[in-house]
């Protein structure tokens, strides 16, 4: 099972590296990452996503929770959460069929943010689902490049993960 946890640390060199080396020695692939800032200063927020099961995702919070720089571990699968990620996708687009591949991207609710004489870049948020959709229908007009966040998300309602 796929679970997306949060991770509060103190925004120091070596923070991300101590995290990441817990996933890689317990022998978990970390299928996304996305780290930023958050409200309060001199503190970052980790959203990582990796496939395991409950009881071993639980070890793994324990564990980064004695990690240097880690304030709180929060698995957000496990609570009612709005989840997101960004995709970039460059595809061929002749003369001819931009007009179709604008239509796709309408229809999914992304954006044109590039036209060059051969290609489109295409922008668009969401779920998995609805990336590896769009992806599916564009690859019909030949996909030359694709980049994508991690996920990122939040907590509903007026929950919040506070840093103390």
């Amino acid at each position: 099972m796929k679970h997306v946890l949060a991770i509060l640390v103190e925004n120091k060199p070596g923070a991300l590296t101590r995290v990441s080396g817990l996933f890689s020695r317990r022998g978990f692939n970390i299928e996304n990452i996305a780290v930023g800032e958050t409200v309060t200063p001199g503190i970052a927020r980790m959203t990582i996503t990796v496939e395991g099961s409950e009881a071993l995702i639980e070890q793994v919070a324990k564990q980064l929770h004695k990690l240097i720089n880690v304030i709180r571990v929060s698995n957000l699968s496990a609570e009612p959460a709005v989840m997101r990620e960004l995709m970039l996708i460059k595809v061929r687009a002749e003369i001819g069929n931009r007009s179709d591949i604008q239509q796709i991207v309408e229809t999914f609710r992304g954006k044109v943010v590039d036209v060059s004489p051969n290609s489109m870049v295409i922008e668009v948020t969401g779920n998995e689902e609805k990336m590896e959709a769009i992806k599916l229908l564009l690859q019909h007009y030949g996909i030359m490049e694709i980049v994508r966040t991690g996920k990122i998300a939040l907590l509903r309602g007026s929950k919040v993960l506070r840093d103390y």
